[in-house]
């Protein structure tokens, strides 16, 4: 390849080969970066991702085919790789990159890691343990034509978590289909079902595996290509859509909801390797569905409650009954468009997705939540994936030759700039002393009412969720030493529904927080506050002049983008909101000095060129 054929000359050739990476993610960017790596000559290269192949992949994941769906992610693109280089050595993991087994030690062994990853949570620990190696971390993100890449380096360069995140608005179609554990994760499912069904019919909205399709198994994909080709079907594998199905069922509501609910639901049930580090989720009969009391009064609006089940399956059959009708009304090849402000399209999407939330176990949520979630929805771009695969190839043999200081965070723009270039590169800034996760003594103000607050929606939601840990423990800061919460199993549970203010936590109180998995310690100074602005729970502040999201990616105002986080929000599809554009923030260029930003910068407030659009 590129390394032993002399083409990057003698001492990247060297580096090159003798250098252990690893790449995190088997994705939309992953198959490219290791397609790449191979062919640049990278010999030692470990490959960790926890998914499945899908259908729906196979439009941009090249490395695999339709045989290889259902299998891991990983091993496939091991097996496909190597077909471009049969001499590298490539160790492939079905896992979580979050799992214990890869701790600091793990980490240490590489040169370099690679991230190629589809949730912000693993990107954060990935973060968190190349700071704790010490090892130098390459992260990369797409966003429809938007991408990013960018080096991290322990003291020298901003860390991942250094700049608060907007919040995450893309998810891989695995997910939604079939291992939700969000509630906006079901609201996508619910949209896509709404086009399944009265829209606009896309095979990569699919809502649920076919029970007869063979493809949802390990082996099913070898099996489909062995079977006789039938009149009416498509590699061995007869399909029939969820529309004419329903349609051939009257949209009978009883028949559609335990098709969805309860078959479906048994049926990734038998895929057993997706629930063995994931809970599994009941299924729901029509005719015996669970009796759950509405804890809020009857006074409150019907929007602003949340649906018992029963509630939610009368509305699904009422929402059926009158989209079916409106179906009709549109004609032969007629179709319905969502709108979150059309009655029936809304409660059919709400009661549909807290129906497979409460399957799931995910807290349900009331219609006006579901309403402020539901946005428009933009698939991948495969050509995004492949410019950013190669521009960490790139930087990757920069931070080899030692040039690290040489590297840049890289942006990839849906238009050209001014100058005529779609790649903008820019300096690399320095890490924040503010940052609480890789300044030297980390530490975050939390605004919360320590008379509401429990010690299990602490550790849930501010701890793992909001602070990415994986593993914590937290005592108080008060001479004693009083615990609140163990990694261990089991240990601390009686202290899981009681409040902070009954360990006589309250304003000006320190927690001092430790996960042994990430070798990382947070000091929590808890600000007490009896109600918090929007109904918040809680309110991570950190420092009070950081709380706004950092700019990333040059971009004209009249050009339309998408929001995303690292995130690289990569992967299957991205929810949009809007557009935010910031126009008193710049990004330096690589070539300019930090004051010869404000020396050419234009006075006038209506100088778009500056004009910047959070990635």
């Amino acid at each position: 390849m590129a390394a032993s054929l002399g083409v990057l000359g003698e001492p990247t050739s060297k580096n090159v080969l003798s250098c252990k990476l690893l790449v995190v993610g088997a994705g939309g960017i992953g198959c490219e970066l290791l397609k790449n790596l191979v062919l640049t000559g990278f010999h030692d290269i470990v490959v960790i991702d926890l998914d499945t192949i899908d259908v729906s992949n196979l439009n941009r994941q090249f490395l695999f085919r339709k045989e290889h769906v259902g299998k891991s992610k990983a091993q496939v693109a091991k097996e496909s790789a190597l077909n471009f280089n049969p001499n590298a050595k490539i160790t492939a993991y079905h896992d979580s990159i979050m799992s214990p087994d890869y701790g600091v030690d793990f980490f240490k062994k590489f040169t370099m890691v690679m991230n190629a990853l589809d949730n912000r949570a693993a990107r954060n620990h990935v973060n968190r343990m190349c700071l704790a190696a010490d090892i130098p971390l390459i992260e990369s993100g797409t966003a429809g034509y938007l991408g990013q890449v960018t080096v991290i380096k322990k003291g020298l360069t901003e860390c991942y978590e250094c700049q608060p995140k907007p919040p995450q608005k893309s998810f891989p179609g695995c997910t939604i289909r079939n291992t939700p554990s969000e509630p906006i994760h079901c609201v996508v499912w619910a949209k896509h079902l709404f086009n399944q069904l009265f829209g606009e019919e896309d095979p990569d909205q699919d809502v649920s595996p076919d029970t007869e399709d063979p493809e949802l198994t390990a082996e099913a994909g070898q099996t489909a290509l062995e079977q006789k080709e039938q009149s009416n079907v498509a590699g061995g594998i007869e399909r029939k859509s969820t529309r004419t199905w329903a349609m051939e069922t009257g949209y009978d509501a009883k028949k559609i909801f335990n098709k969805l609910f309860r078959d479906d639901i048994k049926y990734l049930l038998s895929m057993e390797t997706l629930w063995k580090k994931r809970r599994p989720p009941n299924p729901l009969d029509f005719d015996n569905l669970p009796h759950t009391e509405c804890s809020e009064p009857s006074t409150v609006m019907r929007d602003q409650r949340v649906w018992s089940m029963k509630e939610c399956a009368q509305v699904f059959s009422d929402c059926l009954a009158g989209l079916k009708k409106e179906f009709a009304n549109q004609g032969e090849n007629g179709m319905l468009v969502w709108d979150k402000d059309d009655e029936l399209a809304m409660d059919f999407v709400a009661s549909t997705s807290n129906i497979r939330s409460h399957i799931f176990g995910i807290n349900q949520k009331t219609k006006f939540d579901i309403k402020s979630m539901a946005g428009n929805i933009i698939p991948a771009i495969a050509t995004t994936n492949a410019i950013i695969a190669a521009v960490i190839v790139m930087e990757g043999l920069k931070v080899l030759n030692g040039r690290i200081e040489e590297c840049k965070q890289i942006y990839l723009n849906r238009q050209p700039n001014p100058r005529k270039k779609l790649l903008v590169p820019c300096a690399l800034d320095k890490p924040s002393p503010k940052c609480y996760v890789c300044s030297s003594k980390p530490e975050v103000t939390v605004v919360l009412n320590t008379e509401k607050m429990t010690i299990k929606t602490l550790e849930d939601k501010i701890l793992k969720s909001a602070l990415g840990m994986v593993a914590p423990d937290v005592e108080i800061d008060d001479g004693k030493g009083t615990i609140l919460i163990s990694s261990e199993e089991g240990e601390m549970e009686e202290n899981n529904d009681k409040f902070l203010s009954e360990f006589h936590v309250g304003n000006g109180s320190i927690l001092k927080c430790d996960d042994f998995l990430q070798s990382y310690e947070l000091k929590i100074i808890i600000a007490h506050k009896d109600k918090l602005e929007e109904d918040k729970e809680f309110d991570v502040v950190g420092d009070l002049s950081e709380l706004h999201a950092k700019p990333l990616v040059e971009q004209p105002t009249n050009q339309n983008g998408g929001t995303t986080s690292h995130q690289e929000e990569e992967d299957d599809l991205m929810i949009v909101d809007e557009v935010e554009v910031i126009k008193s923030g710049t990004k330096r260029k690589a070539d300019q000095e930090p004051d010869e930003i404000n020396a050419k910068r234009p006075k006038s407030s209506g100088d778009h060129n500056d004009d910047i659009v959070i990635l």
